[in-house]
């Protein structure tokens, strides 16, 4: 009897961490127990929580300057506590933010040229006295309390989220020539305990919230302080983490039970009287991290755990993919954007861990042997081009994000209008029981289920109309990806699309139903694409036995001659 499998372009995703050569050594990472991922990075940079002494202190490192660090770093430095939370804007990959113990946020322009002093010679750097510390270009005053973490807006630049210690999210308005400032533009409260966890829907117009009361909460920030929803999420009191779906009405969060079980939660925005999937992970005590990527996948790290387990998230089901498996346990974990991938060696995500003393990074790859641009598992990325400024953004106006695409670098706006966030009265609904199923099964399927579309909902009456989308922005000549394609006027095609093709022509007009020989055929490619995947990734796996047993044979070699 034949086994049929849930057929994805993403069964086989696998992580290939970074030989040591290829890692950031002697690194120092903060001892502070605040709940945060101690590390940020972008496509130039990494940002790292620094143990040091003085007051608070975080690192930027240059993500080609690989190999072990020098014990004298040039540090950022401002703080008089510790630094719990840094972030990198979306729009300017050398503006970061730090949140601080001091109550107070640090804005830092990282201009390239800080990191010239690690090449002088012992001469040069007694010459000029030493490595220079980075100075902050302003500092934000959050309320006097603890700054807990930072968050930017997806679309608005220059606009930033904080959690602070007084129970509440307050909305800023940098820019980089901006002076302290001591009151925030926007003041979302409504908790009664520490906020462990917040993020922006698509284009930014709603943001939801995890707390250390166990209740979720979702905010239209320019509607009001008081939260739109309230529900019970998890049980426990240990740490609970919350993520956006990318342009979908779906949030995911991770948790602990009563009986700290860790969980995983599916949640409609729209309605959360009660999660519509949870799944129950394992016992482990460490905090789940979730990250989502915009090719529909869910991304969770422990902290303490050495494995990256990743979902595939299809029809409001979270269907487990495999595992990346190491024995360095991770104490923090980051990814990057997508515009920064490289789409030539099929790289479909990159992840930065931090182990003890190490950052290492890890690139999760799809394993096809096609030269040409895989259309199906990239598609187009949020671009470095805001679509507000934060002073459009107070004043009510919504746009759709701005989208690269990672074949030819053009730029447009993303088809994905913004809507309102939910008007629904405010619920306080039940904690959902606990999943009795102790790990996730892939279910059985034997013809792939179509993406859902996610349908725009329609504005409220109390709600600002939506924007006219922006027009499309002339191409950057300069970018990376930008190609010649004069010669062709259309994008190169799959035999497996031609096909797809060639039975959409033979079924007619009638799109409704599709003959019993085409549903024959669909199947039969389907199967041969899943061989042709499975075969890939033997021929990688045994590439890798290869190598290993390469590396052994030189050990003993040398053991030999030695």
């Amino acid at each position: 009897m034949s086994r049929f499998v849930r057929p994805s372009k993403y069964r086989h995703v696998y992580g290939n961490p970074a030989k040591k050569e290829g890692c950031h050594d002697n690194v120092k990472v903060s001892n502070n127990a605040w709940d945060t991922n101690l590390v940020a990075a972008n496509g130039k940079y990494i940002s790292l929580n620094w143990q040091s002494s003085g007051g608070g202190a975080f690192a930027v490192i240059p993500t080609n300057r690989t190999g072990k660090l020098p014990d004298i770093y040039p540090l950022c430095r401002g703080h008089t506590a510790s630094v719990l939370d840094t972030a990198f804007s979306p729009f300017d990959d050398g503006f970061v933010a730090s949140a601080s113990d001091d109550g107070t946020i640090g804005l830092w322009a990282i201009k390239g040229d800080e990191f010239d002093q690690l090449d002088w010679s012992d001469k040069e750097r007694e010459r000029n006295g030493g490595i220079k510390d980075i100075d902050p270009i302003a500092r934000v005053s959050a309320g006097g309390r603890k700054v807990g973490q930072v968050v930017f807006h997806p679309t608005a630049s220059n606009l930033l989220a904080s959690a602070t210690g007084d129970h509440a999210i307050k909305l800023f308005d940098v820019t980089h020539s901006s002076s302290s400032s001591s009151s925030p533009s926007i003041s979302l409260r409504g908790f009664t305990d520490s906020i462990q966890s917040l993020d922006f829907d698509w284009t930014g117009t709603t943001l939801i919230a995890t707390c250390r009361d166990r209740k979720l909460r979702t905010f239209d920030p320019r509607s009001g302080e008081a939260p739109v929803q309230v529900v019970e999420s998890h049980g426990g009191i240990k740490g609970a983490r919350v993520v956006w779906c990318g342009d979908k009405d779906r949030v995911i969060t991770t948790g602990f039970s009563k009986m700290s079980d860790r969980q995983m939660f599916l949640w409609d925005t729209n309605n959360l009287s009660k999660p519509l999937k949870s799944i129950t992970l394992d016992s482990s005590s460490g905090i789940v991290m979730p990250f989502w990527s915009d090719n529909n996948i869910c991304f969770l790290a422990g902290k303490g755990d050495g494995n990256i387990r990743y979902y595939e998230l299809e029809s409001d089901e979270l269907h487990y993919l495999t595992e990346y498996k190491s024995t360095e346990p991770q104490r923090g974990l980051t990814f990057i954007p997508r515009r920064h991938l490289n789409a030539e060696d099929n790289e479909i995500a990159r992840a930065y861990k931090v182990t003890g003393s190490m950052i290492q990074p890890i690139s999760f790859t799809v394993p096809r042997r096609a030269e040409s641009f895989q259309a199906d598992i990239f598609p187009p990325a949020p671009s470095a081009v805001p679509s507000l400024t934060a002073e459009e953004y107070f004043k009510g106006k919504r746009a759709p994000r701005n989208m690269v695409s990672l074949e030819n670098g053009k730029i447009s706006s993303s088809t994905t209008l913004p809507t309102a966030a939910p008007s629904t009265p405010t619920v306080t609904a039940p904690a959902p029981a606990p999943a009795s199923a102790p790990a996730p099964v892939p279910p059985v399927d034997s013809s792939p289920a179509p993406a859902p579309v996610p349908a725009p909902a329609p504005a409220t009456a109390s709600a600002p109309a939506p924007a006219a989308a922006p027009t499309p922005i002339q191409t950057n000549t300069s970018s990376p990806f930008t190609r010649d394609f004069a010669s062709r006027n259309e994008e190169p095609r799959s035999t497996f699309a031609l096909l797809k093709d060639d039975s959409s022509v033979v079924n007619g007009s009638n799109e409704g139903s599709r003959s019993k020989s085409g549903d024959e055929s669909e199947a039969i490619i389907e199967k041969l694409r899943i061989q042709i995947e499975e075969r890939d990734t033997r021929i990688r796996e045994l590439e890798l036995e290869n190598e290993q047993l390469k590396a052994n044979q030189e050990k003993v070699r040398a053991a030999l001659l030695g």
